[in-house]
């Protein structure tokens, strides 16, 4: 069963968390703040880009573009995300 990040205060997700995400670089200035707390009961990297880009639709563009680090390792879309987990979004720097 796929959870679904749009009913995650549903009755029906009892299991439902908070979930703390770290954030860096321009993502957090744009946030103002190095740390984005949302509720989660599980789901995937791209269910996590899509509830972060629906709170906070001012970084959608760098969202897409960043990169989603879990339990200290660069993650794919598919890579699962439980409730609690360690997680991190990078921009992308540019170099000079």
């Amino acid at each position: 069963m796929h959870n679904d990040p749009d009913t995650v205060n549903s009755p029906a997700h009892p299991a439902a968390g908070r979930l703390f995400v770290t954030l860096f670089a321009g993502m957090a200035e744009s946030v103002g703040s190095r740390r984005l707390e949302i509720d989660w009961n599980g789901g995937t990297v791209a269910d996590l880009r899509h509830v972060v880009g629906r709170e906070r639709p001012g970084i959608g563009p760098l969202l897409e573009r960043s990169a989603i680090v879990v339990a200290g390792r660069y993650a794919t879309d598919d890579t699962a995300v439980a409730c609690g987990a360690d997680v991190a979004i990078i921009p992308p720097v540019s170099g000079g």
